[in-house]
């Protein structure tokens, strides 16, 4: 049996085996008590188990004296904006990038932020507590539903500053979509519809089956390349099970790799509103450079959406996220947003005239590699073999070990949501990035 994964990103495990209704339940009642009654906001993504857990956390909020208003299947970035504008908490039901079999809970605040760590840790504690009894039947929560957030999410994109509707509506773009039948097969098409763009469909289903691997690396997207080149589209893009990654294809059918997301809309935004970014530690260099052509600060945090979340709020930033193809924006909301990245992105290539090839042409050139191991054992015991073999790198510990050098880096860290450790490298070449990165795999396997 696979164990429960426990996290910052919250909790993630295999459904039936890990991840069970009781497990759930325990959970759901945890936070209702973290919660101390207040108002709860609820969404899921799309996968088939998500109906049988929400009924689990449900009953676990509403034994606690939550009420709970249920917001149906909508991507993680409306269930955030939902618990700001409702000044309540929130729950949303997803395993995000993990593959189908996976499912779990990531936990918010009434600030529309994921719990921070030591708030997650006080949920932990509590659930493992014997004592997690349900109120009287008079002091119950109550449920309603409240459909109309996707709505709303995309009226707020459409009205930011940043974002000039005629001129995307004139331009027309021609965009083949890939939600991979995931949280964002509704509203990423309204939001596309809504901008004036002519829309070609891929796996744009609530079923929840996936079409290919869930998350949206270039190996991934191989339907959505070929589209794009046969429907002579101007720009495809994947987005993730719970729309808070995307990934972008160029007119060429060819992925620009998801760390290039938030380089081209930090491009668009801080050409108009300069000001400090944050990112972790995992993103891109790419962002430095940009960062040094407008005179801005990157502030760097650990890998996890909430301390990029609590950094931006922090430093007053006006961009950020993570280099997995996560945007934040924090004059929209403090998370990443998907279905943001997709309006950035188009009003981007709408005020440049330019093809999207064009855009990432411009961009500083590097080459990442991304991999993964199975977690054997305790990886704390290689890292001074790590330290030995990478000596003449400046070493970071913020997450794991990250050893720098002049023109390249190499990252290694435990996973927050799959059992792994993920190996990334980035250099000025192919050859050099996966060098580092197989140096470090060797080590550490």
């Amino acid at each position: 049996m696979r164990k429960l994964l426990v996290s910052i990103s919250g909790v993630r495990g295999v459904v039936g085996e890990g991840l069970t209704p009781e497990v759930v339940l325990r959970y759901a009642l945890a936070f209702g008590r973290f919660c101390n009654g207040s108002k709860v906001v609820l969404g899921r993504d799309s996968r088939p188990s998500g109906e049988m857990l929400k009924s689990a956390v449900v009953s676990g909020l509403l034994a606690s004296g939550c009420d709970v208003i249920d917001l149906g299947i909508c991507p993680t970035p409306t269930v955030e904006i939902a618990a700001e504008d409702s000044k309540a908490y929130g729950v949303v039901i997803t395993a995000s990038h993990n593959p189908i079999q996976w499912n779990g809970l990531k936990f918010i605040g009434p600030d529309g932020i994921f719990l921070s760590p030591e708030q997650v840790g006080k949920v932990f504690r509590m659930a493992k507590s014997s004592r997690l009894g349900s109120k009287s039947w008079n002091r119950l929560g109550r449920i309603r539903v409240e459909e109309s957030w996707i709505q709303k999410h995309v009226q707020k994109i459409l009205q930011l500053k940043y974002i000039d509707t005629k001129r995307i509506r004139k331009r027309k773009p021609k965009v083949v979509l890939d939600c991979n039948n995931g949280a964002a097969s509704s509203i990423a098409p309204m939001l596309l519809q809504a901008l004036g763009c002519r829309v070609v469909e891929l796996s744009c289903e609530l079923s929840g089956f996936f079409t290919h691997s869930p998350e949206p690396l270039p190996e991934n997207l191989r339907a959505l390349c070929r589209k794009v080149k046969q429907a002579k589209a101007d720009i495809g893009f994947a987005l993730d099970p719970d729309g808070d990654r995307l990934a972008v294809v160029s007119e060429k059918g060819t992925p620009l790799g998801e760390e290039k997301t938030l380089v081209l809309a930090a491009k668009l935004v801080l050409g108009k509103n300069p000001g400090d970014m944050a990112v972790n530690i995992s993103t891109s260099r790419m962002i430095d450079e940009v960062a040094r052509e407008f005179g801005v600060k990157v502030h760097r945090t650990p890998v996890g959406e909430a301390f990029v979340s609590r950094t931006l709020r922090r430093t007053k930033g006006i961009i950020g996220g993570e280099g997995n193809g996560g945007v934040i924006l924090p004059e929209l909301h403090l998370g990443r947003d998907g279905l943001l990245a997709m309006a950035l992105i188009l009003e981007y290539l709408a005020e440049s005239e330019k093809p999207v090839s064009g855009l990432s042409n411009e961009l500083p050139s590097y080459y990442m590699v991304k991999k993964k191991i199975d977690l054997k054992g305790d990886l704390e015991p290689k890292t001074n073999r790590l330290r030995r073999f990478f000596s003449k790198a400046k070493v970071n510990h913020m997450d794991g070990m990250r050893f720098d050098f002049a023109d390249s880096w190499v990252h290694v860290r435990k996973s927050n949501t799959e059992p792994v450790v993920r190996i990334i490298a980035e250099a000025k070449s192919k050859v050099q990035a996966n060098k580092l990165a197989n140096e470090a795999i060797n080590i550490v396997s």
